[in-house]
């Protein structure tokens, strides 16, 4: 069915993107701010003022066929049903990104006359701010919506012209997602103004409007992007060319973190499509990490001719009621790691009781998942890595930064990281992304980089990769790419000897559409310089920088991270926070080192905060105030982990004869057992009311 264009007159009700026939009725031409309870959820929605559901009268004719109804909706996370005169249509999308629904109207649902539209929150009743409206009825099919023009898209690499796995993205004049008739098959995985695909082509049809068309292919990549007015009964082929922006030479891109829909039952991304978008995104070397099952990608890679994009992993998320850990290799058809037990040794007895294990993350550490936190500050002090109920971590890796489950502070994690590395616990860090979806959180978008042979994606060597990854070998990236050389030789996962001096080159990249404005560099988790960033504005190096720093007094572990502006855009849109601390929050795009070791003492080993601490105590058993001098040769580090191992002996950090005494020792001493003291405070009132 032909359709026309809304009349210039009612062009300013905002229905951007919309196509309306004479059919057509429109409900509201408003964006409405819906909140059923509690406090707001985001500081970016007022206070007060919103309404708890939408109800909205309108007239029309009976509808003898299959009505559409179309509406925009915005930050939508929980359940909210759309009612049609009683009739549940249909449910808004859990998805914040800004997007178009359309959804099926039964024939005769609508009535001569007088009808009610209400969108209400329908289940659990958890706070969700959202804005949906610009809602219009059309009495024909969704097809015969869609279908007034037809769009064919090429995507192809900018140097070879040859067609890439990619993402294309379309949004109206609103930045909205808007639908299109296309649906996902063996070469395309789809989802409202998303489509991945596998060969770089696609064709479809939409309504005969101004859009926006994005193509990109994950964080190393450029993106191009083509303005078009389509006209009605037109068919317009529209070509993109992308390119590699960002060297990442001698690593391969990981994501320890991936879920489908057809193996953990939730989110919405079937095996297929999971396929399509690791291609998509340019994930090399992807761990499947279904819910207790142990999931291989190989066939069906093969099957959809994807497998020449990546080397697949078959891992597996073991999720206790003790926490979440990413396990790999495993076998498809071996046992599985016993998810049923109820502490840590007995759970990672049987993680590395499984056959071929050599890794094991501990995912989303400050998340709750029923009802347990693993660094919940009663459990769990960040400043000394340590666990307050005797449980030992025995992971060797853990998630920094999980891109689908982000925290309100992105440095929370890398706080707990540096503590648990001063302890002696010699975690990996991770980027991953926890990608349940096609589109809504994206797989890879957070993502390790490990060292290892990068020439074919399709022939990496696993065993030397793993090994790689666990030795610590690795970069996190979410938007960046951070690099590190001390002395010009040593990187993330190695020992560097002693020297009189250290050099330290850092360099960041990242594509032309991602902007670095600050470099950090930690010793032991202490900041010990920043600098602002001039970044450039091309893809590629965006900052290149060597410090010169005097030798430490001891071992310690340096790691770089350089942040820039959160992306907001439609083609690759940072996630808010999964369970956030606040209503506030700035999004930020990071790139950081792992650990490179500083071997001060020469004794060709890493040794941690905590071997200084405990020498010292053993030392000095017995004299205090010895004790607190000899830490004036020591760091931040040291003093916290001393002052640790003196409460675990009995000498609380309020003990009055250590407080007279702090007064006269060093100043990092005094701040190492301050903070310790508000720590330990902290988790002694949670547990208290817990």
């Amino acid at each position: 069915m032909k359709l026309r264009l809304f009349l210039s007159a009612l062009m300013s009700l905002a229905i951007a993107g919309a196509v309306i026939a004479e059919e057509s009725v429109i409900v509201t031409s408003k964006l409405t701010h819906l909140r059923n309870s509690g406090d707001r959820e985001w500081a970016t929605f007022p206070e007060t003022g919103q309404k708890k559901e939408l109800s909205i009268p309108f007239e029309a004719k009976v509808n003898q066929r299959e009505g559409t109804l179309l509406l925009r909706q915005q930050d939508v996370k929980q359940t909210w049903n759309v009612e049609l005169n009683g009739t549940v249509l249909g449910k808004l999308v859990p998805d914040a990104n800004d997007q178009q629904l359309l959804l099926k109207v039964p024939p005769k649902t609508v009535k001569a006359g007088k009808n009610q539209l209400r969108i209400y929150q329908a289940g659990k009743q958890i706070a969700d701010d959202i804005r949906v409206g610009e809602i219009v009825y059309f009495d024909e099919p969704k097809r015969d919506v869609l279908s007034e023009a037809q769009l064919s898209i090429e995507v192809v690499d900018g140097k070879s012209d040859k067609p890439l796995p990619c993402r294309v993205t379309i949004v109206n004049t609103d930045k909205t997602l808007v639908a299109t008739t296309a649906e996902s098959n063996e070469r395309q995985a789809v989802r409202t103004g998303v489509i991945y695909l596998s060969e770089g082509k696609t064709q479809f049809h939409m309504p005969a409007v101004h859009y926006t068309i994005v193509a990109g292919r994950g964080f190393e990549y450029g993106i191009d992007f083509r303005p078009i007015q389509l006209a009605a009964g037109e068919k317009k082929k529209v070509q993109l060319k992308i390119n590699r922006e960002v060297d990442t030479m001698g690593y391969v891109s990981s994501d320890t973190h991936i879920h489908t829909l057809t193996h953990s039952g939730h989110g919405d991304c079937s095996m297929a499509e999971r396929m399509i978008t690791l291609a998509g995104e340019q994930i090399e070397f992807p761990i499947a990490t279904d819910h207790n099952k142990q999931i291989d990608y190989e066939p069906l890679s093969r099957k959809l001719k994807v497998r020449r994009y990546f080397t697949p992993v078959i891992g597996n998320e073991v999720t206790t009621k003790w926490g979440h850990f990413n396990v790999f290799p495993v076998q498809a058809e071996g046992p599985i790691p016993d998810y049923k037990l109820s502490a840590w040794n007995e759970i990672f007895d049987s993680i590395y009781e499984t056959p071929n294990v050599k890794v094991a993350i501990l995912n989303h550490a400050r998340d709750i998942h029923s009802k347990y936190r693993p660094f919940d500050r009663k459990n769990h002090l960040s400043q000394t890595g340590e666990n307050l109920d005797g449980w030992r971590l025995r992971a060797n890796a853990m998630e920094i930064i999980n891109s689908g489950a982000t925290q309100t502070d992105f440095m929370q994690l890398y706080h707990d990281w540096f503590g648990a590395l001063n302890r002696g616990t010699f975690l990996t860090p991770v980027g991953c992304s926890d990608s349940h979806d096609v589109s809504r959180y994206i797989v890879g978008q957070a993502r390790t980089y490990i060292q290892t042979e990068d020439k074919d994606p399709s022939k990496i060597n696993v065993g030397q990769t793993i090994q790689n990854f666990v030795d610590g070998k690795v970069l996190l990236s979410y938007g960046l790419f951070t690099q590190i050389k001390v002395n010009g030789k040593y990187g993330p996962g190695e020992l560097v000897p002693a020297s009189d001096d250290l050099k330290v080159s850092l360099t960041v990249s990242g594509p032309s559409w991602v902007t670095a404005d600050q470099i950090s560099l930690y010793a032991n988790g202490e900041l010990i310089r920043r600098e602002d960033i001039q970044s450039k504005d091309q893809g590629g190096v965006k900052w290149q920088g060597t410090w010169k720093l005097k030798q430490f007094p001891h071992d310690c572990h340096l790691v770089a991270i350089a942040t820039g502006p959160g992306v907001s855009d439609a083609y690759w849109p940072l996630a808010k926070p999964y369970q956030p601390d606040s209503p506030e929050f700035q999004s930020h795009v990071v790139g950081s080192t792992g650990a490179v070791w500083i071997d001060t003492d020469g004794d060709g080993k890493k040794t941690p905060a905590y071997a200084y601490a405990e020498r010292l105590v053993k030392e000095h058993k017995g004299n205090l105030n010895a004790l607190l001098k000899s830490l004036a040769n020591y760091d931040l580090a040291v003093s916290q982990q001393v002052a640790s191992l003196l409460r675990a002996d009995g000498k609380s950090p309020f003990d009055p004869e250590l407080t007279k005494l702090l007064q006269d020792a060093a100043k990092q001493v005094q701040i190492g057992f301050a903070l310790y003291g508000e720590a330990w405070r902290a988790s002694q009132i949670a547990r208290s009311t817990n």
